[in-house]
């Protein structure tokens, strides 16, 4: 939810934390935008460029298998998924929107690995576009809280 109280976080160090990030090419200048706001929040919080492999995908339906390879690859100490659908005229958007979901949950619960999901479902472009800076940053900020909470319970 756009401006939503989010609550605090305890401090953030992303040092030394591998991440993988699963970008959709489709809607892809609000996928780039996630992405770019993304990578300058790991940055920010400490997290090497060499440290985080990110991989490109057709679309949003795709995203959970690649998560799913890099869970099964192992040493990551979380996972971010970037993808945009827009409502259309049909029922896909339903179907691509659920399903996607629920892909990238199953890969976080089974390999338990965080996964931030920033894949952003809005009705138009204009909600897409108002969101993608704000949802990137958010999910590096997830990907790292998740990977040092569960370090602290391990």
């Amino acid at each position: 939810m756009l401006n939503a109280n989010k609550g605090a976080s305890g401090a953030l160090d992303g040092k030394g934390l591998r991440i993988g990030i699963v970008q959709a090419r489709f809607n892809d200048d609000i996928t780039g935008a996630l992405a770019t706001a993304c990578l300058a929040e790991l940055s920010s919080l400490g997290v090497s460029d060499s440290d985080i492999d990110h991989v490109f995908v057709p679309g949003a339906l795709e995203v959970p298998m690649a998560l799913q390879a890099f869970a099964e690859r192992g040493g990551y100490h979380a996972l971010i998924a970037l993808g945009c659908i827009i409502r259309g005229e049909t029922y896909h958007f339903e179907l691509v929107a659920n399903e996607s979901g629920a892909g990238v949950s199953r890969v976080a619960l089974d390999y338990r690995v965080p996964v931030a999901n920033a894949i952003i479902t809005t009705e138009n472009l204009a909600q897409a576009v108002a969101r993608q800076t704000d949802k990137g940053r958010d999910a590096a900020r997830v990907a790292v809280e998740m990977a040092q909470l569960l370090a602290q319970l391990s």
